[in-house]
């Protein structure tokens, strides 16, 4: 029996660009929020996501400002004033990430080894250090690629200390449920369902796909299933999505390959599935626009 709750697992993770500003342009601003909320970005990229999210619509101002809280909110309940990280984290959590390498800016000389360091007047040691680690994270903000890098940093820290918001932001952000439910197009359209409840449809042109989630739908009588269609717009035989038992009726149900279809059917059919739709359908929702 194939469950349609279960979303592909299959999943490859959007490269950041080299700058915020190409980010932003190609409508990625919401996956900014967490390395905006930990000050993982500079002064002008700071400057750069909040002029575009002020002119940003309601929608996508609201996904921003609630990822962005969501991290704020893990981290402040995670660290008091009072209280230093436990030591060695950052080690544990760099140790946990993937390499990334640090490419020289030609022309660059590489800076000579702590002990080799000579102090700037009235500097110490410590200061001189601490001067160059700065440096050195500035540096790095501009490297290509290390804007993934350190979304994985403050994902990996908010877990580590004993937060999952941020965590749980940043692993599903790529997730076929959360990329539709998160589009910037989608809309929304509730129906209601012969014997009971409704059917919540989620659908995303730009993501070819729709979400079902059922509402106080009851389970199917014994020996029987709930069974998904496409309806092709060609006037075609509707083709199967996969069925839905009592137990997967809680959970929202993904439906790729919408661009072809007039609408969502549900039916009733015989524990297995059918090849054909058992008429009338109990439910049914229009995905054009």
């Amino acid at each position: 029996m194939t469950d349609m709750n279960q979303p592909n697992s299959s999943r490859s993770a959007g490269m950041f660009a080299h700058d915020i500003a190409t980010d932003l342009a190609s409508g990625r601003a919401v996956e900014l929020a967490e390395l905006y909320a930990l000050d993982a970005v500079g002064p002008a990229e700071r400057a750069a996501i909040e002029e575009y999210i002020s002119a940003a619509p309601g929608p996508e101002r609201n996904a921003f400002d609630e990822r962005v809280r969501q991290a704020r909110e893990t981290l402040a309940a995670t660290f008091t004033a009072e209280e230093e990280p436990p030591a060695g984290l950052f080690d544990r959590i760099v140790a946990q990430l993937p390499a990334q390498p640090v490419t020289a800016q030609p022309g660059t000389v590489p800076a000579p080894a702590s002990h080799e360091r000579p102090l700037e007047p009235g500097g110490t040691p410590a200061t001189d250090e601490l001067r160059a680690a700065r440096q050195r994270r500035e540096e790095r903000r501009r490297a290509p690629g290390l804007r993934n890098w350190l979304v994985g940093v403050a994902a990996a820290a908010v877990i580590a200390l004993g937060g999952v918001g941020v965590g749980a932001y940043v692993a599903n952000q790529n997730d076929p449920l959360n990329q539709v439910l998160q589009a910037q197009d989608v809309r929304q359209a509730t129906v209601e369902v012969s014997g009971g409840g409704t059917a919540t449809v989620s659908i995303s042109s730009s993501k070819d796909a729709v979400v079902v989630k059922m509402n106080g739908v009851p389970a199917p009588p014994a020996g029987k299933v709930y069974q998904m269609w496409l309806i092709p717009k060609d006037g075609s035989a509707p083709v199967s999505q996969g069925l839905m038992d009592a137990e997967a009726l809680s959970k929202p149900a993904v439906v790729k390959g919408i661009g072809s279809a007039a609408a969502l059917g549900i039916t009733v059919e015989p524990v297995g599935g059918s090849a054909s739709p058992t008429l009338p359908t109990v439910a049914a929702a229009p995905l054009g626009a």
